[in-house]
């Protein structure tokens, strides 16, 4: 203002700005110390939030309304942030043998689809690793359509679900599993 010499009420007019706007002098009392504990408290603690660390703080003695302490602590930058996905193992995984003949191992895998009444099903299939051949396929009703002879020697695992040949285990629509032979 003093520089293009206008008064007070001509410069806050032209900027469309209301004088007691401009005259305003906060009273908000200096928290410095507070901020400091804050960030010393959250240092210490990391994985405490907002709510924690202003429990600790009325602990020792500092009380503050949970409105004016949640601004301070997002001023502050002192977030807790989100934990990443579970580490995986390190290191080579053994790569899984293959079968070297029918019967030695069976996948499970279930296959959801959706016929033209909108209604949906789902299906349970076994299938025989080495020759590709789908076993039995079991709908969620229990309809069982059987295309081959299951045999009866046992087989290692792979896929979703295992099963041994010996003791075919198929989920019911139950809930529980049916252990008698397919």
């Amino acid at each position: 203002m003093t520089a293009h010499s206008l008064s007070q009420r001509r410069a806050c007019g032209l900027l469309g700005m209301d004088r007691t706007s401009f005259r305003y002098r906060s009273t908000r009392p200096d928290d410095t110390a507070v901020r400091e504990r804050l960030r010393a408290l959250a240092a210490e603690r990391r994985r405490f939030g907002y709510r924690r660390l202003q429990w600790l703080l009325e602990r020792e003695g500092v009380r503050m309304n949970h409105k004016r302490f949640r601004r301070l602590y997002r001023e502050e930058k002192l977030q807790v942030r989100r934990r990443r996905g579970r580490r995986r193992a390190i290191g080579v995984r053994a790569p899984l043998t293959l079968p070297q003949g029918p019967n030695q191992r069976w996948s499970l895998d279930f296959v959801a689809d959706q016929l033209t009444s909108g209604r949906r099903f789902r299906i349970l299939t076994v299938v025989d690793d080495f020759t590709k051949e789908a076993l039995a396929t079991v709908t969620i009703a229990d309809l069982i359509v059987i295309h081959s002879h299951l045999p009866a020697s046992p087989v290692g695992w792979r896929g979703y679900r295992r099963c041994r040949p010996s003791e075919p285990r198929v989920c019911a629509s139950s809930g529980g599993w049916r252990t008698s032979p397919i």
